[in-house]
């Protein structure tokens, strides 16, 4: 200890000293001003000496300081005294978990009850996005009185940073003080704590506090270290290969706390316990009454819970042109419940449309069944009532998509060419209600208002609009990270909402379920790692996670989950894209799904000749769509997704060598080579409160990317003319759907290129796509649907003359062959 008792920092003044580490020395000392005993850290002088470290402890020091729990030792601030950093700290008197571990296992009764307040502690920090990466016995203290406090918590990230935590460096230096740990057992301490994913060096999220929960769970039991070695290496390497000894737990642990444990140590954290506050509710029961409850068998056990958290519909399927559903009677509680499965044809040469939404929904009843079905390449709503055989048409629905009932059963809204409409069952007109560009889910409330998202884009939130028509209004407010709101469903009695809210438009996977009482309040997340949720009479939300349908247990009068989430239907066809699933759920408790997988997101990059024949040309597989070829051929522009933000980067297949372009904390999408290869033009929302609008960066990452155009409106950038001086995109007009536009730039390499004002190529009433240059420059390929369906049409650029369609059996997504006269 470097730091003598007497010796005054500023207004503290040094009592004792209580422990050093890696992230610097800890003493008890006194807030004169306060008149308190605290706990202050005195941090290296290394860290001092890098003033951006500082600044981000400093940051993450503030946010850590609102973190108010009974177990988390609170934070009192951080500040800079005779150029020394400090961080003040309650001062927690007790014994270290450590401690007791040391000195054998802990009675099962206790061990269970400092658990649950670890767990406790854990939940509260997890609901604000707060993880603690560094979670261990030495880490916890143990009042006199029983009560549990967590030390250091999140210090992990604010020590080290996200970038160095993420490339697995800083082993040697944890955060973790210890009063008797030499660097050695600090680094064996946190290393047999670490989780596999952060023993790899890979990134982390709350999963990771879940391991470490369950190695300190087991450490209690047993009296015993899980994960041992004589260096870092032989524990790490045990982390990630050695079996725990199960064998090692007492006789009377229970069923339960040894399923938990199972479920916290999986390797694989797709597979692990997603959510703390699930093991704090397990461990919430009686040890005693739940080993009477006990089935003797896994099998007896399974077929229990399943009945409990489903009790209202096991599934059915739509596939193809046969739709099956299946009816379990609410009123009805047999022991062994049959589901009642019957056949809903569609019609002949329908297929189900789901490439967003849900292509099939029930009316609330559930005796009608609606869908988008295509046939002859025009997709439109039908419905079928379950006690006839023939689906009718709905005319006027016309690329329609993602349905909704009205609550009486006898409207449904959707979304079509750039508007939310309506139209009765029955028949009849179809009504406009408003625009609706590139809508995401819509509910519709008993008081004949309508929730919906009207754009897909980033930085959008629920709208509200009569079911009249008229103006939307917001309806609910992006919460602090969320970036997007969809999918919505007013809840029973129209008192909350319930959506999808996520913190990117990618990856829904990890996306959040959130409840938001109407007509304001607070929003509250319910569910980390789902989307697609919808409340079941049977007093459960069902959502998605990996093309599985998961249930949960929910109080609808206090918009709260009440028990641990479980798998209640494997393999639903969903879109963990843009957060679409194929199930819909009636106020009966009947449900509708689609048999199938989650879109995939990691791809291999494939050559294919004209004869259709494929090879690979990059076996690493990734989250990547839009290549573009230079124009010398050698490299690859793409855009990649990491699961929370997507980017614009370059392959080069010559030496199979991936290098990133754009870095902001942006989405950077469909990139776009100029002809002379220097400039790579894309869509990016980077802006400040902006919609997705044109940026361009030099190819070879030098530089600054540059705005070129500014717009309300989303964006999206197709194609270069061969001389550079026009730029062909799409905006998504809210009036006229989505437009065909010019961007002409001015100037040149040398004087520099200035971007001139973006003109009107093509304005319909319908949608105008993928618009791309002839090689020659004279021509304009686009895709429109004027004719109920999409087809590829020809114009001359830059005008005027007529259109001619090339494709005569639907298409889409047109290029021209540089070598042939060939589209």
């Amino acid at each position: 200890m470097s730091l003598a008792s007497g010796t005054r920092l500023g207004p503290y003044e040094v009592l004792s000293p209580l422990g050093a580490g890696g992230m610097g020395e800890v003493y008890r000392a006194k807030d004169t001003r306060l008149d308190r005993t605290i706990a202050l850290k005195v941090l290296p002088g290394d860290f001092t000496a890098d003033p951006e470290r500082v600044a981000r402890f400093a940051r993450e020091a503030r946010m850590l300081a609102q973190l108010t729990h009974p177990s988390i030792a609170a934070v009192f601030g951080f500040e800079t005294v005779e150029d020394r950093n400090l961080l003040t700290m309650e001062l927690v008197e007790g014994e270290g978990l450590d401690v007791k571990i040391s000195q054998g296992p802990i009675p099962l009764e206790e061990a269970l009850s400092i658990a649950r307040q670890i767990a406790e502690a854990l939940e509260a920090a997890h609901e604000k996005a707060i993880i603690h990466r560094d979670l261990k016995p030495a880490n916890v203290m143990v009042t006199p009185e029983g009560g549990v406090k967590i030390l250091d918590f999140g210090l992990a990230k604010a020590y080290v940073g996200e970038t160095a935590e993420a490339s697995g460096s800083n082993l040697t230096q944890s955060p973790t003080l210890s009063a008797k740990a030499t660097v050695a057992g600090v680094i064996l301490g946190t290393a047999a704590y670490m989780s596999p994913e952060q023993a790899r060096g890979r990134a982390v999220d709350r999963r990771a506090d879940i391991w470490a929960f369950g190695v300190v769970l087991f450490e209690m039991l047993t009296g015993r270290r899980l994960f041992e070695g004589e260096d870092v290496s032989d524990v790490l390497a045990a982390v990630l290969r050695q079996q725990p000894d199960w064998s090692a737990l007492p006789a009377e642990t229970p069923a339960s706390v040894r399923k938990l444990l199972r479920r916290c140590l999986e390797r694989d954290p797709k597979k692990r316990l997603r959510d703390i506050g699930d093991a704090r509710l397990e461990l919430q029961e009686s040890p005693a009454e739940e080993a009477a409850a006990v089935p003797s068998t896994a099998m007896e056990a399974a077929a229990p819970v399943w009945k409990r958290a489903v009790p209202w519909v096991l599934g059915g399927a739509i596939l193809g042109a046969a739709a099956i559903l299946t009816l379990w009677a609410p009123w009805r509680r047999p022991p062994r419940p049959s589901p009642l499965r019957v056949s809903a044809e569609l019609g002949a040469d329908v297929s189900l449309v789901t490439n967003i939404g849900s292509g099939a929904v029930l009316s609330p009843d559930g005796s009608l069944l609606a869908f988008v079905g295509e046939k002859g390449g025009m997709s439109q709503l039908y419905v079928r009532r379950l006690d006839q055989l023939q689906a009718t048409p709905l005319s006027g629905t016309l690329n329609a998509f993602a349905p909704f009932f009205s609550p009486d059963g006898q409207w449904l809204a959707f979304f079509a060419d750039g508007r939310l409409k309506k139209v009765s069952i029955a028949g009849g007109a179809v009504v406009t209600l408003c625009e609706a560009p590139n809508g995401r889910g819509g509910t519709w409330a008993e008081d004949d208002m309508i929730y919906f998202l009207p754009q897909s884009g980033s930085g959008q939130s629920l709208q509200r609009v009569s079911a009249a028509g008229g103006k939307p209004e917001p309806a609910a407010n992006l919460v602090q990270g969320e970036v997007t709101q969809r999918w919505p469903q007013v809840l029973p009695g129209g008192k909350a909402l319930l959506y999808t809210g996520h913190e990117s438009i990618n990856n829904f996977d990890e996306a959040n379920i959130v409840v938001a009482p109407l007509p304001k309040g607070a929003p509250k997340i319910l569910v980390r790692g789902g989307y697609h949720a919808r409340y079941v009479s049977s007093g459960h939300l069902v959502y998605m996670h990996e093309a599985t349908l998961f249930a949960v247990p929910f109080d609808l009068g206090r918009l709260s989950i009440t028990g641990p989430a479980v798998p209640a239907l494997e393999g639903v066809a969903a879109n963990p894209v843009n957060a679409g699933a194929q199930f819909a759920v009636a106020s009966n408790g009947a449900l509708v799904y689609l048999p199938g997988e989650s879109t995939k997101f990691a791809r291999p990059i494939d050559w294919m000749d004209r004869e259709g024949k494929t090879s690979v040309l990059r076996a690493a597989p990734a989250d990547w769509v839009n290549p573009r070829f230079s124009p010398d051929g050698k490299r690859l522009a793409l855009q990649i997704s990491d699961g929370k933000q997507e980017d614009v980067w370059i392959y080069e297949w010559g030496r199979d060598t991936l290098s990133r372009l754009t870095f902001d904390p942006a989405d950077d999408r469909s990139p776009v080579w100029t002809p002379d290869g220097r400039r790579i033009v894309f869509g990016s929302n980077r802006a400040v409160k902006s919609a997705q609008n044109l940026w361009w960066q030099r190819a070879d990452g030098t530089g600054e990317p540059q705005r070129l155009t500014e717009s309300p409106n989303i964006q999206t950038p197709v194609s270069w003319h061969p001389s550079g001086r026009f730029l062909a995109f799409v905006e998504n007009n809210p009036k006229t759907a989505q437009d065909l536009m010019i961007l002409p730039m001015e100037g040149d390499e040398a004087s520099g290129w200035k971007p001139g004002k973006p003109t009107v190529f093509l304005s319909t009433p319908f949608v105008e796509v993928s618009p791309e240059f002839s090689p020659d420059g004279q021509w304009i390929a686009y895709t429109s649907n004027e004719s109920g369906r999409f087809e590829v049409y020809v114009r001359p650029f830059p005008g005027p003359g007529g259109k001619w369609q090339v494709s005569t059996d639907g298409g889409g997504v047109s290029l021209w062959s540089r070598v042939r006269r060939e589209i």
